[in-house]
């Protein structure tokens, strides 16, 4: 096999490469609204032709030879066929895949350099395949969860029964169930009661910490802490199909868990909690950069409640987690109601209602 012929195969997988990784980053631009992950794309595609600056590119285009390529001829029927935007993802990020492996071998026959970042850009790939379709499929499951409550275990589990169903009947989205002074079995009791207490509704719930909590109350998922388990060590617990949030404090942290496969994130402090203490706060600034830049469903977290949340709303973040201001009210059903009126409002007017 001569040089020119690897020519040929280097020019064709590069072109197959940023042709797919231009339809993904379209659909991550147009289709997701998403600046993070178009970014990665973008990344990706520059790194590759960085990758390839390492051949003459009059030599590839020389050795091209589109007319007397016998591969031109080969169409099979599910080709010309695309029922969707899933099945166009699906078909663009296999075809980049493919010709990353094909470049990563035949690249190593002319600079061992260009197959080795071949080799890394596929591994990249398939993390990115994975962001993009737990964004579309999180943001589908937790598109109308605008309002997200977290609760303790209640003095006793009488009170925590009552809490929790008015709660339920108000409409929550989301429960989280975060108890640091329950010993292990009062706790996954309290799960297994707020599982059976939402079961039939429309409210998720959610354990903080334990992913082996979770599991065992049937629960919908779980939110981890940056000092707790990862997310790939919870879905080794939980599967696939489990919500795993994750708190973030940074946009760098933000951008990780988008990678490492969170489904939402909580975002904040945002300010001083009367449930939880914080050394730092990063506030509103750190919203307004979520907002602008993660399409993940991120909820604003720390010591929001009625008479700041216009301040949150502001930043472009429309997703709220909170506590004190809902679970410890007097009138924590008319809390909720208030709260789910306002987000409700700010999401028909700022056109997020399904983001």
């Amino acid at each position: 096999m001569g040089n020119l012929s690897v020519l040929r195969i280097i020019d064709a997988s590069a072109n197959r490469t940023a042709e797919g990784l231009r339809v993904l980053e379209d659909y991550a631009r147009f289709g997701l609204d998403d600046p993070f992950l178009t970014q990665q794309i973008k990344t990706l595609r520059h790194r590759l032709a960085q990758a390839l600056a390492c051949i003459e590119r009059f030599d590839l285009i020389s050795a091209r030879e589109t007319l007397q390529d016998v591969g031109t001829a080969l169409t099979e029927t599910s080709e010309a066929i695309r029922r969707g935007p899933e099945e166009v993802l699906a078909a663009n990020f296999h075809r980049v895949q493919e010709s990353l492996r094909s470049l990563e071998e035949w690249g190593k026959l002319l600079r061992a350099e260009l197959g080795q970042t071949a080799k890394q850009l596929r591994y990249q790939i398939y993390t990115l395949e994975r962001a993009f379709r737990l964004s579309q499929w999180s943001r589908q499951r937790l598109a109308h969860a605008h309002l997200y409550v977290l609760i303790d275990g209640g003095a006793n589990e009488q009170q925590f029964q009552q809490k929790v169903s008015s709660l339920v009947a108000a409409g929550v989205p989301i429960l989280q169930l975060r108890d640091k002074r329950l010993p292990d079995e009062q706790l996954l009791g309290r799960a297994r009661l707020l599982r059976q207490l939402t079961q039939a509704t429309d409210t998720l719930c959610i354990i903080n910490d334990r992913p082996d909590v979770a599991l065992l109350a049937a629960a919908d998922g779980v939110h981890l802490g940056q000092e707790d388990l990862s997310v790939k060590q919870a879905r080794e617990i939980l599967g696939p199909d489990r919500l795993i949030g994750v708190s973030t404090h940074s946009i760098q942290q933000a951008r990780q868990a988008v990678l490492d496969g969170a489904n939402y994130i909580g975002v904040g402090p945002t300010f001083p909690s009367s449930t939880k203490e914080f050394q730092e706060f990063p506030g509103l600034a750190l919203l307004r950069q979520v907002a602008q830049e993660i399409r993940l469903p991120a909820f604003a977290i720390g010591g929001i409640n009625l008479q700041n949340l216009p301040l949150v709303l502001q930043t472009g973040i429309g997703r709220v987690a909170v506590q004190a201001a809902i679970w410890e009210a007097s009138d924590p059903a008319k809390a909720v109601e208030t709260f789910l009126s306002l987000l409700r409002q700010h999401a028909r007017q700022s056109g997020t209602s399904t983001t």
